[in-house]
């Protein structure tokens, strides 16, 4: 057939086959074919005898061609041969669907001509049930794929649930690289790194003093030999000792070793006198103290602070923002915040705080980052100040220099004078203030003191201040 659907034998490149072998070739190239008449009766059935259906197909010559097809099959047949233009001499594929809704029912792509003479159709097909079975065993892989994932899944969420539930830390270390593979909550606390960092990561390296070829043969054996075995081990991030105790185990062909650990007598010991003097302190401790997630949203104050907010509860605190109780808002906040996760620590930051009676008490905050922690937070320790420390200049070498100036003036300049000097030495110091508290940041700087930026400047200017706030 050449590229406009017509037949080479009808134009003589192919020599014409006789009748006695028509019918062989055909049932040999193919695995159906029919003779249809043009009022859609089986003149002649020929099938591959291979063919699963060659006995049905011996009985259809003189039937229906619609009797031998679903319903939709035969209207999809008379759509296209109404639509399709046959006197091209092009073939027609159409996939029908055999059946007599009883006995049989299968698929056949055929590729259908007009008679030359007009008096009906040729349809040549192929068996599409061999695909059609394929296409059903990919989908049931395909649906037995989606059974074995979300057994997975389940299985993997049983594996955490237990990995978290476990009342021990725990450690899954992988006996050919010596890295930790897996481990929960309570052994990411107890090393003092979060999970994610400690994930791939060495397990030697988490030990004083410890290589990871002799620390990993060293487990291997007491997993091996000495189940009950609990080798000290000196953690290097906090300097906890802890014991281990390890088990043997294959998965995937990887040889796993499950580590549990557990703090020392001494170190339980002095964990918990440490535990109970710390709780004491934030509990019964005079100044205020209070912890922020990073967000800076309180997550537990102690009773002084409660008192110097006049807050009625430790409810009426928590998940609220620490901005709602300074006097400056969000501005105080950023800047504590910003210099807290820049230095790890903020000492002396003068502020107001609000109290829930629209009041207002002058404090100092000092801030301290926990970073080794899987919940990262910011501590605050709050120091209620009397009217003396607010309102203290904090000396300094150009402020001491300055105020000794002012004093030398007494006698020899007007009071007027005096006045405007003394504004000027305290402007200046108050930028210098500003500066150190916010670490040089200018933006911060001039939120900090209600200045636009551009005044900031002409100030710095002013005061030869530009170049130090720079460094």
């Amino acid at each position: 057939m050449t590229s406009d659907g017509r037949f080479l034998m009808k134009q003589g490149s192919l020599p014409e086959v006789p009748p006695e072998l028509l019918a062989d070739v055909v049932t040999s190239a193919s695995d159906l074919a029919l003779v249809v008449s043009s009022d859609h009766v089986v003149l002649s059935a020929l099938a591959n005898p291979h063919a699963g259906f060659w006995a049905k197909v011996s009985q259809w010559n003189g039937a229906s061609l619609e009797s031998l097809l679903t319903p939709e099959s035969w209207r999809k047949f008379r759509f296209r041969l109404e639509s399709a233009d046959l006197e091209t001499h092009r073939v027609l594929v159409i996939e029908l669907t055999h059946s007599d809704a009883v006995n049989f029912e299968f698929p056949v792509r055929y590729a259908v001509s007009r008679l030359g003479n007009g008096a009906g159709w040729l349809l040549v097909g192929r068996d599409m049930k061999p695909i059609a079975e394929l296409q059903q065993q990919l989908v049931q892989a395909q649906l037995a794929l989606e059974r074995d994932y979300e057994a997975q899944r389940e299985l993997e969420t049983r594996y955490r649930v237990l990995m978290e539930a476990s009342p021990s830390p725990q450690l899954i270390v992988s006996v050919a690289s010596g890295k930790i593979v897996d481990l929960n909550a309570l052994a990411a606390d107890l090393v003092g790194a979060p999970r994610s960092e400690l994930l791939d990561a060495p397990l030697a390296q988490e030990f004083e003093g410890r290589k990871r070829g002799e620390l990993m043969e060293n487990l291997a054996r007491l997993a091996a030999d000495d189940p009950a075995g609990t080798p000290d081990l000196m953690v290097r991030r906090n300097r906890k000792r802890v014991t281990v105790s390890a088990t043997a185990f294959r998965a995937a062909g990887d040889k796993l070793l499950l580590c549990r650990l557990d703090l020392t007598e001494s170190s339980r010991e002095q964990r918990s006198n440490l535990a109970d003097m710390a709780e004491r302190l934030f509990q019964k401790g005079i100044d205020a103290k209070v912890f922020l997630d990073l967000d800076g949203v309180v997550v537990v104050a102690n009773e002084s602070f409660l008192n110097l907010t006049d807050s009625g509860s430790l409810a009426m605190v928590q998940g609220r923002s620490f901005a709602d109780f300074l006097s400056r808002g969000a501005i105080d906040l950023r800047v504590l915040l910003d210099n807290v996760r820049r230095v790890g620590h903020l000492r002396h930051y003068p502020t107001r705080l609000n109290t829930d009676f629209s009041g207002q008490v002058s404090v100092e905050i000092s801030a301290t980052m926990f970073q080794d922690r899987t919940n990262p937070c910011i501590a605050l320790v709050i120091r209620d100040s009397n009217l003396a420390d607010a309102t203290r200049i904090i000396p300094g070498p150009a402020g001491n220099e300055g105020l000794r100036n002012v004093m030398q003036m007494v006698g020899y300049s007007t009071l007027r004078d005096i006045v405007n000097e003394t504004t000027e030495i305290i402007e200046k110091m108050c930028i210098e203030t500003a500066l150190e508290l916010t670490g040089n940041n200018r933006v911060a700087a001039a939120e900090l003191l209600s200045l636009s930026r551009q005044s900031l400047y002409v100030k710095l200017r002013k005061f030869g201040l530009l170049n130090k706030a720079g460094d």
